[in-house]
C-alpha cells in the first residue's frame, strides 16, 4: 500500500515537473514571438505615433475644402488666392481637388496624388500646383483630359505666367472636353516646340537695360539733331556757296544763321527729347516683375506661427506637408538626446524644425531668419535647429543658452550641416543620423558664464520690394545719358564725314569770293591745298565751257592746266609742291573772276589765297621791313588800323630746306613769286617755266 502510494506521489511529481517545463517553454516561445514581432515592426514606422502621413494630412485638408494652399509660398502663392483657385476648379465640369505645395515637398507628384485620392476616397480630377504652375494632374473615376490640359498650359504660357494663370489655362482646356483639348494640345506643341512664348514680365536686369537705352536716346537724339544741323549748315556753306552780299561792310564777316532756323532746330531737339521721354514711359510701363498679389502680414507669419505652435507641444516639429524623414526609432532617439542635453550642465532646450526652406517663403529661404522668427514666437531660449527635409541641410542657432558662439558658428562640421556623399544618395539625407551627431556636438560645445544671444539677421525683402522694378529714370539711366552724348558726337561726325565725301565727289566745293579773306588759312595743310586746287580748277573748267568768249579767262585756265600737265586730277595727288598748288588756286580763282566780269589783275600780295587785290600799298611784312604789295580790302584795313597785324596774315609755306614755314615769296622761286606784280605776270612766268610762248 505504501509502495503504491509512493509510486503515485512520484508520478504526480513527474507530471508537475513536466507541466512546469511546458509552461516555461510556452512562455519563452511567446516572448520570442513578441520580440520578433516588435523587432520587425519598429523599423517600418515612418512617422510619429498618432501623426498622419503626408498623404493623410493632405487628404484631411481636401476633405475640409477642395482647394488647399500651403502657407510656405506666400511670396508666390498667397493663401488668399485659394478662393480664386476654387472658382476656377468649379469651371472644369468635374469634381476637382487642388493642392498647392512647394516643389521641394513633393518627391513624386503622381504617386502623391494617387495616395491622397486613396485616403480621401472621392473620385475626381486631382491637380498639383507649385510656385510656378501646374506640375501634375490625374483623373480618378471621371473623364477629364488631364494630360492634354497640362501640355497646353505648359506650351501656351511663358515660364513666368505664374501658378494662378497656369491653373486657369489648365481648367479652361479641361472644360473644352477630350477632343478639343487633344487638338489644342497638339497645336500648342507644334507652335512652341522650339520657341516658347515671350515672357510676360521683366526682371531688374531688363529694367536696367531699358533705363540705359532711355538715357542713350534722351541725350543722343536731341544732340544728334543739333550736331547734324550745325554740320549741315557748314556743308551748305562749303559746297553750295553763300549768297553774295552787295554791302562791302557785310562781306567782312560771315553771315549769321537766321534766327528762325536756329529756333526751329532747338525746338526740334527739345521736341525730340520730350518725345523720347514720353514714349519710353509709355513703352516701358512695367512696374513689377511678377503678377503675384502681395501677401498680407498674416500670410507672411503663418508658417512661423504654425511651427512655433508645434514646437511648444513637442521639441521636434515635422512638417506634415513633407515626406517623413525620421522613423520612430530615430525620433525617439532624438527626443532622448534633447532631454539629456536639456538636463545637462549648461545645457537647455533644443527645438528642431523639419521644414523645407524655399525662396518663396516669408524668410526668402534664409534659415537663420526663420529660426529667429520661430524663436520670437516660441518665446523661450534654446538652440533652434532648422533641418530641411528637401535638400538635407541642417542649421543650428543659439538663442540664449550658455554655449560658445564661435564654436557653434564656425566649427560645426560640414558633415552635419551639408552631409556627405552617402547623405546625398539617401532619400532621407540621413537626417536622423546627422541630427544625432549634432546633439553630440552640442554636448561637447564649451559652456560660457552668461547666456549668449543669437545675432539679429537682416530682414528679408518685403514681397512688394522683391517684385517691384526700379524706376525707369534711375540705375543705368545716368550712364546712358553719357553714352548717348558720346554716341551722338561719334555718329554725327561719321554722318558729316560721309556727307562731305559724297558732296565732294559729286561737286567739289569752292568758296565765294567775298568770303575768301575771312576763310583762307595762313598756313594751309597739304591736303587742304590739294582739295582746294582741284575744286577751283574743276569749277573753272566747268564754267569756262559755258562761256568760251573770255580770252583773259582762257589765259589763266591754260596757265593753271600747264602746272598740272593738263590733268586737273593731278592736283589731288600727293607729292605736288605746295607753291605750285597755291599758284593753281590763284590762277583758277582769277579765271573764275574774269568769267563773272571782274577783270582785275591784282591779287592780294599778303596772302594770294585772299583773292583780288584792290590797291598797292606799302605794308609791314616784318618787324623791320616793308614791301609794296597789292592788298585786299581786309588787309588794307588791317594795314591802316594795325600795321603790325599784317605779318601774322602772310601766307606761309614750308621752307625749301625744311623746318619752319616762311612767307610764300621766300619759299619758292617759281611763278608764285610774281603775284605782287599781277596775275598777267604770273601767267607769263608759268609759260616761261613750261617753255610755252
Amino acid at each position: 500500500m505504501e509502495a503504491v502510494t509512493s509510486n503515485h506521489v512520484h508520478a504526480g511529481l513527474i507530471r508537475t515537473a513536466h507541466r512546469g517545463r511546458s509552461r516555461a517553454l510556452l512562455f519563452l516561445l511567446t516572448l520570442c514571438a513578441l520580440t520578433a514581432l516588435f523587432a520587425t515592426a519598429t523599423p517600418a514606422r515612418a512617422e510619429t505615433p498618432g501623426a498622419p502621413t503626408q498623404a493623410a494630412y493632405l487628404a484631411d485638408r481636401l476633405r475640409e475644402r477642395p482647394v488647399y494652399v500651403t502657407d510656405q509660398l506666400p511670396r508666390a502663392v498667397p493663401r488668399s488666392t485659394a478662393p480664386e483657385f476654387a472658382r476656377l476648379a468649379r469651371t472644369t465640369g468635374v469634381p476637382t481637388y487642388v493642392l498647392v505645395l512647394p516643389s521641394e515637398s513633393v518627391r513624386d507628384g503622381e504617386a502623391l496624388l494617387g495616395a491622397v485620392h486613396d485616403r480621401l476616397g472621392r473620385d475626381g480630377l486631382y491637380v498639383l500646383v507649385d510656385d510656378h504652375g501646374v506640375t501634375d494632374a490625374t483623373a480618378f473615376g471621371v473623364r477629364a483630359p488631364a494630360d492634354d490640359a497640362w501640355s497646353t498650359q505648359l506650351y501656351e504660357l511663358p515660364y513666368d505666367a505664374g501658378p494662378l494663370l497656369s491653373f486657369e489655362r489648365f481648367a479652361e482646356v479641361v472644360a473644352q472636353g477630350p477632343e478639343k483639348a487633344a487638338a489644342r494640345a497638339a497645336a500648342a506643341r507644334a507652335a512652341y516646340e522650339d520657341d516658347e512664348p515671350e515672357a510676360m514680365y521683366i526682371g531688374p536686369s531688363d529694367r536696367r537695360n531699358q533705363s540705359f537705352v532711355t538715357g542713350i536716346l534722351l541725350t543722343g537724339v536731341p544732340l544728334l539733331i543739333l550736331l547734324l544741323a550745325a554740320h549741315g549748315r557748314h556743308l551748305r556753306r562749303r559746297y553750295a556757296g553763300a549768297a553774295r552780299n552787295p554791302d562791302p561792310a557785310a562781306r567782312r564777316k560771315p553771315a549769321a544763321a537766321p534766327v528762325v532756323r536756329v529756333v526751329a532746330v532747338v525746338a526740334s531737339a527739345a521736341l525730340a527729347a520730350a518725345t523720347v521721354a514720353l514714349t519710353a514711359t509709355a513703352v516701358f510701363d512695367q512696374t513689377a516683375s511678377s503678377g503675384t498679389k502681395p501677401p498680407t502680414p498674416a500670410e507672411m507669419s503663418a508658417r512661423a506661427e504654425r511651427v512655433a505652435a508645434g514646437l511648444r507641444q513637442d521639441p521636434v516639429y515635422t512638417d506634415p506637408e513633407s515626406p517623413r524623414v525620421l522613423d520612430a526609432r530615430r525620433l525617439d532617439r532624438l527626443h532622448q538626446r534633447i532631454d539629456d542635453f536639456r538636463r545637462s550642465d549648461g545645457g537647455g532646450p533644443v527645438y528642431v524644425a523639419l521644414v523645407p526652406q524655399t525662396s518663396e517663403n516669408e524668410s526668402a529661404g534664409d534659415a537663420e531668419l526663420f529660426a529667429a522668427a520661430v524663436h520670437a514666437k516660441v518665446g523661450k531660449p534654446g538652440v533652434y535647429v532648422v533641418a530641411d527635409p528637401a535638400d538635407g541641410t541642417i542649421d543650428a542657432y543659439n538663442h540664449g543658452l550658455r554655449l560658445d558662439r564661435d564654436r557653434l558658428f564656425f566649427d560645426l562640421p560640414d558633415a552635419i550641416t551639408l552631409g556627405d556623399s552617402r547623405a546625398d544618395r539617401s532619400e532621407d539625407h540621413l537626417l536622423g543620423e546627422r541630427l544625432d551627431a549634432l546633439m553630440t556636438f552640442l554636448d561637447r560645445t564649451p559652456r560660457t558664464d552668461r547666456p549668449v544671444e543669437g545675432a539679429t539677421p537682416a530682414p528679408a525683402p518685403s514681397p512688394a520690394e522683391d517684385t517691384a522694378l526700379p524706376p525707369l529714370f534711375a540705375t543705368d539711366f545716368w550712364p546712358g545719358l553719357v553714352v548717348g552724348a558720346f554716341a551722338a558726337l561719334l555718329l554725327s561726325a561719321v554722318l558729316a564725314g560721309v556727307a562731305a565725301l559724297v558732296l565732294r565727289r559729286r561737286r567739289p566745293a569752292t568758296e565765294p569770293f567775298a568770303r575768301l579773306p575771312f576763310t583762307a588759312p595762313t598756313e594751309p595743310s597739304a591736303s587742304w591745298l590739294r582739295r582746294t586746287a582741284y575744286a577751283e580748277l574743276r569749277a573753272l573748267v566747268r564754267e569756262f565751257a559755258e562761256r568760251e568768249d573770255q580770252p583773259r579767262a582762257w589765259d589763266r585756265l591754260d596757265a593753271a592746266l600747264l602746272l598740272v600737265d593738263n590733268d586737273p586730277g593731278r592736283a589731288r595727288r600727293p607729292g605736288t609742291d605746295p607753291a605750285t598748288l597755291v599758284t593753281v588756286i590763284v590762277l583758277a580763282r582769277a579765271g573764275r573772276a574774269a568769267l563773272t566780269g571782274r577783270d582785275d589783275d591784282l591779287c592780294c600780295g599778303v596772302n594770294p589765297l585772299h583773292g583780288t587785290g584792290v590797291r598797292l600799298s606799302h605794308v609791314r611784312v616784318s618787324a623791320t621791313g616793308r614791301r609794296l604789295l597789292p592788298v585786299c580790302e581786309l588787309c588794307r584795313d588791317t594795314a591802316i588800323a594795325d600795321p603790325l597785324g599784317i605779318p601774322p596774315r602772310l601766307l606761309r609755306l614750308p621752307a625749301p630746306s625744311g623746318g619752319d614755314r616762311v612767307p610764300y615769296y621766300d619759299a619758292t622761286d617759281g611763278p608764285l613769286t610774281a603775284v605782287p606784280r599781277g596775275i598777267a605776270r604770273v601767267v607769263q612766268r608759268v609759260r616761261e617755266t613750261a617753255g610755252v610762248h
